[in-house]
């Protein structure tokens, strides 16, 4: 069992690097170029681990970058020399991708480990070719997140911070039609928020509503130029972005509303204040940014698609079909997500 304490993954995996992992390096294998941090899978990594994240996967976790194919090397070091236990932890542990107790200190170069994450060939990460339009596309949030949020303690090649910084956004066309794809599907749908209450379909009306608060989350993150983790983590990580507090109020009064005129209402003022937000990032944007829907007592959106649209340069991504987006828009299917040959079948690759 895991001792429960009220230190962060991140703090244990500070100090983990800091009083045994560098200390050993630099016992054994001095001189050696490496970046230590904490990256890859775990609530940890984005900072929203708790109690509950500690039954599984959790605790005397470290990423550590090693080139010139040192990994194996280092690999045996650690697995040889580390202690059985660190301030009460277990060194060596199963995990729900490795049912084998051994370190878990992951060591391997950071092209390659960034590869494993995001899908992308080592070659283009570490700078020998660029990134292509399809690798954008297949890209997640949550995948680049793997990659970009957790802390790096140590940076002794600066091959990590390289790649972190080639991974840091979209390319800025990329970005666009990213955010025009989130209004398309916004557009499409919006108005079934009233028609499904006017039918007397209250539930359905919820459902299509917090449809719609998802992908405007999604949105948000998309203008603030931060990557969307998955579903778990979309709203909290939302609540942090810049004004976030007033968007979880604004999204709240969504899902809380009890009738469909109070949900229809508390939506378009929601997209109201995305547009806005749009518009502030000094992206184009509409205002009002909602319409009535033809005759009847619903709300539509306005042009916002399009201005997008008018503003991509990029010959390649004025080719894409408009509306679509990047694989993660297209399906929120794990099992799609996780797979990076997947992922670019759904965005052509």
């Amino acid at each position: 069992m895991l001792r429960m304490s009220s230190t962060s993954g991140l703090e244990l995996s500070a100090a983990y690097h800091r009083e045994v992992v560098a200390p050993l390096l630099e016992r054994r294998l001095s001189g050696l170029p490496y970046a230590a941090a904490r990256l890859g899978s775990g609530s940890d990594v984005l900072g929203f681990d708790d109690a509950q994240s500690r039954d599984h996967d959790w605790g005397l976790r470290l990423t550590l970058l090693v080139e010139d194919g040192a990994a194996q090397e280092v690999d045996a070091l650690l697995e040889r020399e580390l202690p059985t236990q660190w301030r009460g932890h277990p060194v060596r542990f199963a995990t729900t991708w490795e049912p084998v107790v051994r370190q878990r200190v992951e060591v391997v170069s950071a092209a390659d480990f960034a590869a494993s994450r995001v899908g992308i060939a080592p070659q283009r990460l570490d700078g020998a070719a660029p990134l292509d339009l399809v690798d954008w596309l297949q890209l997640t949030g949550q995948a680049a997140l793997e990659v970009t949020a957790g802390p790096v303690f140590h940076d002794g090649t600066g091959a990590i911070t390289a790649i972190r910084e080639r991974l840091r956004t979209y390319p800025e066309d990329v970005r666009r039609y990213a955010i025009g794809a989130d209004w398309t599907r916004i557009g499409q749908e919006l108005a079934d928020v009233g028609r499904a209450g006017l039918r007397g379909d209250e539930d359905g009306s919820a459902v299509i509503a917090a449809r719609h608060v998802r992908t405007l989350l999604h949105l948000a993150h998309l203008l603030h130029r931060r990557w969307v983790p998955y579903g778990k983590w979309l709203a909290r990580s939302a609540a942090a972005l810049p004004d976030g507090d007033a968007l979880r109020r604004s999204v709240l009064a969504v899902l809380r509303a009890q009738d469909w005129r109070t949900r229809q209402g508390a939506l378009a003022a929601l997209v109201e204040q995305i547009a806005a937000l749009q518009g502030q990032v000094g992206l184009p944007t509409l205002d009002p940014a909602t319409e009535p829907f033809f005759d009847r007592p619903h709300v539509g959106l306005r042009g916002l698609p399009e201005l997008l649209v008018e503003e991509i340069t990029d010959p390649a991504v004025r080719a894409l079909r408009p509306g679509i987006g990047t694989a993660e828009q297209i399906s929120d299917h794990v099992s799609v997500l996780v797979d990076p040959v997947l992922r670019r079948r759904l965005v052509g690759g």
